[in-house]
C-alpha cells in the first residue's frame, strides 16, 4: 500500500496518521492481500501456495524464515536471475544489512516502490515535529549525512547500505523544496564518498550558517558524536577557512569543493573569531548550544544500542532535548515517535501499518536471555483486545515482516509492547537478537566473538598459556568507542606466575579484529567509527568474583554461566579492579568492499 504525504501540509499529514492508526488491522489486511495478489506467481510463493493467494493459506503454508533460509534467492538475484523468482516488481538494487552472513553483508532486494514508501515515511515525520516544535520553517537543519561504499554484483545491480541507497536516489536528490526541511549541507558534500572530506565540508557549511540552524543531528548518536570529536580536532582549520573564505587544499573532491566554496563566499573574520572564541573555552560542555545558539533539539537515534551515548550527548548538548524520531532497519521502516520530545528512556514507536505486513512472535526473557515461547504465534498485528487478554504473553515480542520481496522474514529485533496509539501498537526496541557488542553500525554476536577469541587464543598455546574465561563490553567513554575484552589467563605450569609478552597480547588484539565481520572491519578501517580493540588481563579468580557479584544480584548459582558481554557498571568495576595489564591492537584490520563472483 503506497501512500503520499505532503510534508508541508501539517493538517493533512496528521489526519492521515489518525486514519492509519485508527484502522491498522484493516490496513494490514489490505497490505497482505496486495502482496499476495501481485506476487502469487513468483517462484518463491508458487513453491508453497501453488498460485493461490489466500491469507489463511499463506499463514499456514509459508514458513517464518531467517536470512540463511532465503540466502540462495538473494544470491541468485545478485548473480543475474530475474526478479520474478521472488517479486513481480523489478528489483532496482540490493540493500546491505548491518547484520552479516558468513562474515559478509546480508543482501536485501529493493524496488522503486520501496523508495517511494520510505519517502512517505520521512515526509510524515514533519507534521509530527511541527506539532511539538514551532517555527521549523524559519531556519535550517544541520544534519550530518554520509554515504558508504557500494558492492558491485554480477547482475549489474549495485548493493549498498539502506541510507546510502536513499541519499543517492532521485527521491532524495530531486526532492521538492520543503520549507520545514532545509539542510545546511549541500547534496554534493553528503554524496562525497571520502568520509573525512564529507565530514569537514558539512561541518564547515554548518558553522558558516550557524545563525540559521534550528536543529542539529545525524542518523545515529554515534555518528553525531564522531562529528563533535572531529570538530574538536579541526576547529582551528575550519576557522581559518571561514576567515580567508577559502576551502583547505586537501579537499580534493571537485563537486564537494565547488559546492562548499559557494557557501563560504567572502572572508568572514568576525565569524571566525566568534567560533574560535567558543571552541577555545575551558570546557566543551554545552558546545552545541554555544556554536548554534538557535538550536531547538538534537535529532539522533538514542534508543537500543545507541542509548549508551546519552551521557556524552547530554554533556555536549547544553540541555537540548534528544529526539529519536523513527525506528527503521535495512529490512523495513517500521514506526515513528509520536511524542518526539519525550525522554529517551520513555520513547515508544508507533507502528505504521502501511509499511509492511507485520507479525509478532511472543518471546520470554529467562535470566536475561531471550527465547521464543513455544506455541505462541500471533499471525498478524497485535490488537488491543489481545493485549488486554494476555498482556504478559505479549510483553516482549520478536518482529516478523512481510514485504513484496521478503516473505515472513524474521528480523531478529526484540521489541517490548508498551501500549497503543488509537489502535496501532506502540513498542520500545529492546535488543537485536544475539548481538552482544555494538559501537556504531557493527553488530557482533556471541558466536562471532567466540570464533574471533578462539583464533587469537591459538597464539597463546605455544607459550603455555590457557585462556580460562573471557567477557566483553562496548566502551563508549571515549570517541570513537571500542571493544574491551577481559581475559583471565593461566599458565600450564602452576608454579610459573609470569605474564605473556605484551607484543603477543597486542597480536591477539589484532587477530580478534581480523576475525570479526566485514562491517566491524569497515567501521575500523574506513569509517574510523570504532577505535582499536583492547584486551584487559585480569588476576586469577577474577571471574569467580564476577560470579559472586552476579549471584549477589539475584542470579542462580546452579544456572549461572559467564556472560560474554557485561553492561552493568558494577560488574565492569568488579573486573576493572582486578586488571593487571591493558593492551591495544596496533594494527588496523584489513577491509575492502565485498565483490561478488559470478557463480
Amino acid at each position: 500500500m503506497l501512500l503520499r504525504c505532503d510534508p508541508q501540509d501539517n493538517e493533512a499529514g496528521l489526519k492521515l496518521l489518525e486514519d492509519l492508526t485508527t484502522n491498522p488491522n484493516q490496513v494490514q489486511l489490505e497490505v497482505l492481500e496486495e502482496i499476495l495478489t501481485q506476487n502469487a506467481n513468483t517462484e518463491y510463493l508458487m513453491g508453497y501456495l501453488h498460485g493461490h493467494s489466500g491469507k489463511e493459506l499463506f499463514k499456514k503454508e509459508v514458513p517464518v524464515v531467517n536470512y540463511e533460509d532465503i540466502k540462495s534467492y538473494m544470491e541468485r538475484i545478485a548473480n543475474g536471475e530475474p526478479s520474478r523468482i521472488i517479486t513481480a516488481q523489478p528489483i532496482t538494487e540490493l540493500l546491505t544489512s548491518s547484520g552479516t552472513s558468513g562474515g559478509q553483508p546480508k543482501l536485501m532486494p529493493s524496488t522503486a516502490e520501496e523508495l517511494d514508501r520510505k519517502t512517505f515515511f520521512y515526509n510524515i515525520l514533519t507534521p509530527v515535529m511541527n506539532k511539538y516544535v514551532d517555527g521549523l520553517d524559519k531556519g535550517k537543519g544541520m544534519y550530518l549525512f554520509f554515504i558508504k561504499p557500494e558492492i558491485s554484483t554480477p547482475s549489474g545491480l549495485m548493493a549498498r547500505p539502506v541510507l546510502t541507497s536513499y541519499y543517492k536516489s532521485s527521491n532524495f536528490r530531486n526532492r521538492p523544496f520543503n520549507r520545514f526541511n532545509v539542510y545546511t549541507s549541500p547534496d554534493e558534500a553528503i554524496s562525497c564518498l571520502d568520509s573525512k572530506q564529507s565530514m569537514y565540508c558539512q561541518l564547515l557549511c554548518g558553522l558558516v550558517q550557524r545563525d540559521e540552524v534550528l536543529r542539529v543531528g545525524a542518523v545515529f548518536a554515534s555518528a553525531f558524536l564522531r562529528a563533535i570529536k572531529f570538530l574538536e580536532d579541526h576547529w582551528k582549520e575550519l576557522c581559518s577557512n571561514i576567515r580567508t573564505g577559502c576551502v583547505s587544499d586537501w579537499i580534493k573532491d571537485p563537486s564537494c569543493r565547488n559546492a562548499v566554496s559557494s557557501f563560504l563566499g567572502k572572508p568572514q573574520p568576525d565569524l571566525a573569531d566568534l567560533i574560535e572564541f567558543k571552541c577555545n573555552g575551558e570546557s566543551w560542555e554545552g558546545i552545541i548550544k554555544k556554536l548554534w545558539p538557535k538550536t531547538k533539539y538534537i535529532e539522533v537515534i538514542v534508543t537500543g544500542s545507541m542509548a549508551q551515548y546519552i551521557p556524552t550527548l547530554e554533556f555536549y548538548s547544553g540541555g537540548l532535548p534528544l529526539v529519536s524520531t523513527m525506528y527503521a532497519s535495512s529490512e523495513c521502516y517500521y514506526g515513528i515517535n509520536l511524542e518526539p520530545l519525550s525522554k529517551p528512556s520513555d520513547v515508544s514507536y508507533t507502528l505504521l501499518p502501511n509499511m509492511a505486513y507485520f507479525e509478532f512472535l511472543a518471546v520470554q526473557k529467562d535470566n536475561g536471555e531471550v527465547t521464543q515461547q513455544q506455541g505462541h504465534f500471533n499471525g498478524g498485528c497485535i490488537t488491543k483486545d489481545q493485549e488486554e487478554e494476555r498482556v504478559e504473553e505479549l510483553d516482549v515480542v520478536d518482529l516478523v515482516d512481510v514485504k513484496v520481496r521478503l516473505y515472513r522474514y524474521r528480523t531478529g529485533d526484540i521489541l517490548m509492547v508498551t501500549g497503543f496509539y488509537n489502535n496501532s501498537p506502540q513498542f520500545r526496541f529492546v535488543q537485536r537478537r544475539n548481538v552482544v557488542l555494538s559501537i556504531d553500525t557493527d553488530k557482533t554476536n556471541e558466536e562471532d566473538l567466540l570464533k574471533a577469541v578462539t583464533q587469537a587464543n591459538l597464539l597463546l598455546e605455544p607459550h603455555s598459556f590457557l585462556l580460562t574465561e573471557y567477557t566483553s563490553y562496548a566502551d563508549t567513554s571515549s570517541i570513537p568507542g571500542h571493544y574491551v575484552l577481559f581475559w583471565e589467563l593461566k599458565r600450564r605450569n602452576n608454579n610459573d606466575l609470569s605474564e605473556p609478552d605484551p607484543t603477543i597480547m597486542e597480536e591477539c588484539c589484532s587477530v580478534v579484529e581480523e576475525s570479526l565481520d566485514s562491517v566491524y572491519r569497515r567501521c575500523r578501517r574506513r569509517d574510523n567509527s570504532i577505535g582499536p580493540l583492547e584486551i584487559r588481563m585480569v588476576k586469577p579468580g577474577s571471574f569467580d568474583a564476577l560470579m559472586d557479584f552476579c549471584v549477589s544480584q539475584g542470579s542462580s548459582v546452579n544456572q549461572y554461566k559467564t556472560p560474554r558481554c557485561i553492561k552493568s557498571k558494577e560488574a565492569i568495576k568488579v573486573l576493572d579492579s582486578r586488571v593487571v595489564r591493558k593492551v591495544f591492537s596496533k594494527k588496523v584490520p584489513f577491509w575492502e568492499p565485498f565483490r561478488m563472483e559470478t557463480k
